[in-house]
């Protein structure tokens, strides 16, 4: 294969700590037999499942993740955690970002380029997820938005730390239950822009940096949003709850990107 390809799940407020570790546990078993040099998996299940999960799963089959962080060490916040935290419980990942954070919750792009640089510090693989509104796709702003998203988000990322950062582009109007996937062609554009914004905060070493869709992934849409130049993995929501549907999708698409790229 030519490039490692990403395949991921955020569990939201589902699954409790028993759950969680049954599901991976099957997850690693479904996918034990495909290489981690072809793919990195990860599972970013809730925080009362960090601690099992993290502590009895192969972090070299799965990366686990964390919803999100507070961008300070301790303090008086109460309800939040702190990355010191979910460094004691071996976390190996922290998305920052996602659409329910910023829309749900009110963070701002600010707050983000917070959390992103704390993360970074204490050496957490850092996924930051981008995307616009339904009104501001019809706006015809998505690009701009997207633009300014990463380049406050990731504002004074230093380039040694580049290593460490992955991007999700979420379209919030495809995302959840009544959600609308974008077409791979919609997709692959924002993708080339958000490309083309890395290049100009970090330069050629920007390429590191692996660039996710996620929005109502499923069996059917994956396989031809693989194919994309741009799109590198899939975060997907609830067609990977089932660990062996996440297989047979993980599997499908690797089969189509392999097609396409041979």
């Amino acid at each position: 294969m030519k490039k490692k390809l990403y395949f991921g799940s955020n569990l939201k407020m589902y699954k409790n700590s028993k759950d969680t570790l049954n599901y991976l546990n099957e997850l690693v078993g479904y996918t034990k037999d495909i290489s981690r040099e072809d793919i990195e998996l990860f599972i970013i299940p809730s925080y009362t499942s960090l601690e099992n999960a993290s502590g009895n799963i192969s972090h070299e089959a799965v990366k686990i993740g964390a919803q999100n962080m507070n961008w300070e060490e301790e303090g008086q916040f109460t309800g939040e955690i702190s990355p010191l935290m979910l460094k004691e419980l071996g976390v190996d990942l922290v998305m920052i970002g996602h659409s329910e954070r910023r829309h749900v919750f009110g963070e701002t792009d600010v707050d983000e380029n917070k959390k992103v640089l704390t993360s970074l510090k204490h050496g957490f693989t850092t996924l930051l997820c981008v995307g616009e509104t339904g009104e501001q796709k019809d706006f015809g702003i998505s690009k701009e938005t997207i633009r300014t998203q990463l380049k406050i988000g990731l504002f004074n990322v230093q380039k040694e730390d580049i290593g460490k950062l992955w991007v999700a582009y979420e379209p919030v109007w495809s995302i959840g239950v009544n959600g609308t996937p974008a077409t791979s062609d919609y997709a692959e554009e924002i993708h080339q822009t958000i490309k083309e914004t890395l290049v100009e905060l970090f330069g050629e070493d920007s390429k590191k940096i692996p660039v996710l869709y996620g929005g109502s992934v499923n069996n059917e849409n994956s396989v031809e949003m693989i194919k994309q130049p741009s799109v590198d993995g899939l975060f997907i929501g609830r067609s990977a709850w089932v660990a062996s549907n996440f297989n047979t999708i993980i599997r499908e698409s690797m089969k189509s990107y392999k097609e396409a790229n041979s």
